[in-house]
C-alpha cells in the first residue's frame, strides 16, 4: 500500500481579490499576495526527509507567480497543468465587481441555488465540466511517481477537488454548492490530502487539513 501527500495551495492575494473583482487568467499577485506565498513556501521542509518532490501549478498568472515563489524557496522547478486552472467564469462578468446586481444574479444562478447538474448560463465552465476535470486531476495525481506533491490552484476548483474526493461520481451540483458556500479557503490557504493506493480494494482519498495558514 503506497501513500501520497498532496498539498493543495490556493494562490496569494491579487489586487482584484481585494476589490472583489471577478477574474480571468490575467492578474499578478499584490504585495500582500507575494508575502503570503513566501510565508507558505517557508512552511515546507527543505531536507531530504519530507521535502516535496514535485510542484504543479495552474498556468494562470497569479498561480504561476505563487508557485514560482514556493519553488525558489525549495530550489525546485514548476510544472504547469491546465487541469489546475480556475473555473472559467462567464465572459460577461469577468472584470466586474462581484457585488454588481447583474453579476450577482449570474453568480446566484451558478453558485447559490439548487440547479440541474448540466445548467449552463453562458460560456462558463459549468458544474459538469468542473466535475469531469476534478476526476481527471485525481487520476493525474494517482499516476505520479512522487509521493509528496504541491499543487497550486484556485478557490473554486479546489473546492470541487475536495467535493469529488468526498462523493466521487455521485457528486451533485447542490452538494458542491453547499460545501463551497460553507468552507472558505483563504488566499495562500492550504488543503492537505492523502491518497492511498490499495491493491485489493478501492483507492482512498482523504482530506486531512482544510484552509491551513499556520
Amino acid at each position: 500500500m503506497a501513500t501520497k501527500i498532496i498539498y493543495f495551495v490556493r494562490h496569494g492575494e491579487t489586487a482584484n481579490n481585494a476589490l472583489h473583482i471577478k477574474q480571468g487568467p490575467e492578474g499578478p499577485l499584490s504585495v500582500k499576495g507575494r508575502e503570503q506565498a513566501l510565508a507558505t513556501a517557508k512552511r515546507f521542509p527543505k531536507g531530504w526527509r519530507g521535502k516535496p518532490e514535485l510542484i504543479v501549478s495552474s498556468p494562470y498568472e497569479r498561480t504561476k507567480e505563487t508557485a514560482e515563489i514556493i519553488a525558489r524557496e525549495l530550489h525546485m522547478k514548476v510544472r504547469y497543468s491546465d487541469l489546475l486552472a480556475e473555473r472559467k467564469n462567464p465572459s460577461g462578468i469577468v472584470g466586474h465587481d462581484a457585488g454588481d446586481l447583474e453579476v450577482r444574479k449570474v453568480l446566484d444562478k451558478i453558485d447559490k441555488s439548487y440547479h440541474e447538474d448540466d445548467l449552463r448560463i453562458a460560456d462558463e465552465e459549468n458544474f459538469t465540466d468542473l466535475k469531469k476535470r476534478a476526476k481527471k486531476l485525481l487520476g493525474y495525481i494517482s499516476r505520479r511517481y512522487a509521493s509528496r506533491i504541491i499543487m497550486v490552484t484556485h478557490s473554486r476548483f479546489l473546492k470541487m477537488i475536495i467535493s469529488y474526493m468526498q462523493y466521487g461520481d455521485k457528486l451533485t451540483a447542490s452538494q458542491y454548492n453547499t460545501l463551497s458556500f460553507f468552507n472558505k479557503i483563504d488566499n495562500a490557504g492550504m488543503a492537505i490530502c492523502t491518497y492511498k493506493h490499495h491493491w485489493l480494494k478501492k483507492n482512498e482519498w482523504k482530506l486531512i487539513v482544510w484552509n491551513d495558514l499556520d
